[in-house]
């Protein structure tokens, strides 16, 4: 009887942890759940307001006002084309950067990437007035061009940090049997090791598009003409000066501001749930 009583013991704790972690589980799901459902519910309700709250009636009377070319359509086109080429440019010099501290040993890796992980840690808001002086002398303020190079700039570190550890898994030796066949080393970059670290490569995109997607702060700042303005910028349009917000269209811009970015995620779906499984590739 004693046995019996001593094991029921640690079971129970183990039941009460079990019941403490699942409650602290849903807490956190909604947290992240209700702000999700708020703006659902209230892009289709008329007389929408902060309660999270089923509609009287459903209607599309939200998304009718904000698709206009002011307030969405060119601010989403803006959002794609800095947040576009920022993520092209990044993935492509973060590439170019991992492939020789991966795969050539140097005393200055160490150092190297040691600089990087401390430039991740960099606040934007610390490095911005300088950067703000440095495009008004070259002339890249209110550009195009130079937003995307700072949105790049901003997370190579993090990308270059990214990049090589996924290409770390790619072998070297189907490199080494490219080079016997004449391939440089660009070559065997661009048709052995990217194909191979695919996931890699869409954990890099995703991360830079959503992060460039999001940011509010870099585009206000560096873009003046309004017509040149992102949706992420654009957003606070909706919020008035004297704190009257239409809490309805506010809803379905954010539905449709979220769209591209989901949208990028289901497209690289199944390479980010893919593994090198490079095993049988090394071997005989």
């Amino acid at each position: 009887m004693a046995v019996l009583t001593r094991g029921a013991r640690p079971r129970s704790r183990r039941s009460a942890r079990r019941l403490a972690a699942d409650a602290g589980l849903l807490v956190v799901a909604a947290a992240f759940a209700l702000p999700l459902a708020w703006v659902v519910l209230s892009s289709l309700d008329a007389h929408a307001d902060l309660r999270v709250k089923l509609p009287d009636g459903v209607t599309l009377s939200n998304f009718d006002a904000v698709m206009t070319p002011d307030i969405t359509f060119t601010p989403l086109l803006n959002s794609l084309i800095l947040c576009g080429g920022g993520t092209l440019l990044t993935v492509v010099c973060a590439a170019l950067a991992a492939y020789p501290l991966s795969r050539f040993r140097s005393r200055l890796n160490r150092p190297f990437l040691l600089t990087v992980l401390f430039a991740t840690s960099l606040p934007v808001t610390a490095i911005m007035v300088p950067v703000y002086a440095l495009f008004v002398q070259v002339n890249l303020i209110d550009t195009m061009q130079g937003t995307i190079f700072f949105f790049a700039a901003s997370q190579l570190p993090f990308a270059i940090w990214l990049m090589k550890n996924f290409m770390d898994g790619v072998p070297k030796e189907l490199e080494e049997a490219a080079w016997t066949d004449g391939a440089s080393s660009l070559q065997s970059l661009i048709r052995i090791v990217l194909p191979l670290m695919g996931p890699g490569v869409a954990v890099v995109t995703v991360f830079s598009f959503v992060m460039m997607w999001g940011n509010f702060f870099v585009p206000f700042m560096l873009l003046l003409t309004p017509d040149q303005m992102p949706a992420s910028v654009s957003i606070n349009e909706f919020f008035g000066n004297r704190g009257t917000v239409v809490y309805g269209q506010l809803a379905a811009f954010s539905v449709i501001y979220s769209t591209p970015v989901i949208l990028l995620y289901v497209l690289v779906a199944r390479r980010l749930g893919g593994g090198f499984a490079l095993g049988g590739a090394v071997k005989g």
